[in-house]
């Protein structure tokens, strides 16, 4: 499956999820969200930081690595450099989505006094609560993508090391496996 396709299976379903709750599940007070938003914006900013750092700080050769760049000569970025910055992306729009309803949420609860439409926003902010979590689930998902690939280029590199210790007969010494067969 494709990256697009498979982002947009996983932005329909937190969708049709967020619409199911949003229809079906039972009216929680902000007072009970605002806890989940906390911590929803808690997980965002650590996807956002440590990713940020983990691959700018503790990575740079890997980084520019990713980013299509080499010693001898330079190739055009590959979609590699955006699936390292995705989790960084996406937890960005999800804490400004935070910021957001922590500013908008006091604001509409003073100005909406009326039982049905105090329920009805109730509803939409813990569908929205529902929504942002699952995108952020998916986010840290996506953290796995760039950490493989800076894992297989390190295993690559260690091979490489290894046959060319070999060929320069610096090799590991191991003795030959035997040819006794014990029952």
């Amino acid at each position: 499956m494709k990256r697009v396709s498979l982002n947009m299976a996983v932005l329909l379903l937190s969708m049709t999820v967020s619409m199911a709750v949003f229809v079906a599940a039972p009216v929680v007070h902000y007072a009970q969200q605002w806890p989940l938003y906390e911590a929803l914006r808690t997980t965002a900013a650590i996807i956002f930081a440590v990713v940020g750092a983990w691959f700018a700080i503790a990575y740079p050769e890997r980084l520019r690595l990713l980013s299509g760049q080499t010693n001898g000569g330079t190739r055009t970025a590959s979609t590699r450099m955006l699936d390292l910055f995705a989790p960084v992306v996406h937890s960005t729009f999800i804490l400004c989505v935070i910021l957001l309803v922590g500013v908008t949420a006091p604001i509409l609860k003073g100005l909406v006094t009326d039982a049905i439409t105090v329920d009805v926003l109730r509803r939409l902010s813990f569908a929205l609560l529902v929504f942002l979590t699952l995108w952020q689930v998916w986010t840290v998902v996506l953290t796995l993508v760039p950490a493989d690939v800076l894992k297989s280029t390190m295993d690559e590199d260690l091979s490489i090391q290894r046959a060319r210790n070999a060929l320069r007969g610096h090799a590991a010494v191991m003795p030959p496996p035997s040819d006794d067969v014990k029952d």
